[in-house]
């Protein structure tokens, strides 16, 4: 793909700052706790918690990788963009905006499904059991999973916004 107008607008600048902020953000915190850091993990609630706490080599191996994958996807929106103005060419083509695409949908839709079951857990709309953790309920619907739908809406603006125009595609 060609440098189009839309990679030079302040839409795309922001959207994928934003989705870089934010991605890169959650791998630190990931890379924390794979580290054996413990704050906030009572945020997270559950088992996931635990494993955080008493997790063996394991978990921090899988730590490391759900870390790798955030910074994969939270510095894919800049090189989308060409942000930097040193992005290779080829994280533009087909298959690394097909990827993107791909994550960008699977933010929103994770975020978008856990936050909404969570406001109406937290309401207790539907009857929430006592033995809800209500801490990591209320990390979980007003932190943790509106974070990722954010990241995600941030990134799909900016693959909006950067992708080929139909006008540009039938050009010779």
């Amino acid at each position: 793909m060609s440098r189009s107008q839309n990679t030079d607008s302040p839409t795309v600048t922001v959207a994928a700052v934003v989705a870089a902020a934010l991605g890169l953000a959650s791998a630190a915190l990931s890379a924390y706790w794979a580290a054996g850091g413990t704050a906030l993990l009572n945020t997270i609630g559950g088992a996931i918690a635990e494993w955080g706490r008493h997790g063996g080599p394991g978990v921090r191996f899988a730590l490391w990788l759900i870390v790798l994958l955030k910074v994969g996807v939270g510095v894919a929106a800049p090189a989308i963009a060409d942000l930097p103005r040193i992005s290779p060419a080829w994280t533009r083509t087909r298959v690394p905006r097909l990827l993107s695409w791909i994550a960008a949908s699977i933010l929103i839709a994770y975020g978008a499904v856990l936050t909404g079951s969570e406001l109406i857990a937290f309401t207790g709309m539907l009857g929430t059991p006592p033995s809800v953790d209500r801490l990591a309920l209320a990390w979980h619907a007003f932190v943790w999973d509106p974070w990722f739908l954010l990241w995600g809406v941030a990134f799909l603006v900016c693959l909006v916004r950067t992708r080929p125009s139909a006008v540009a595609s039938t050009r010779p």
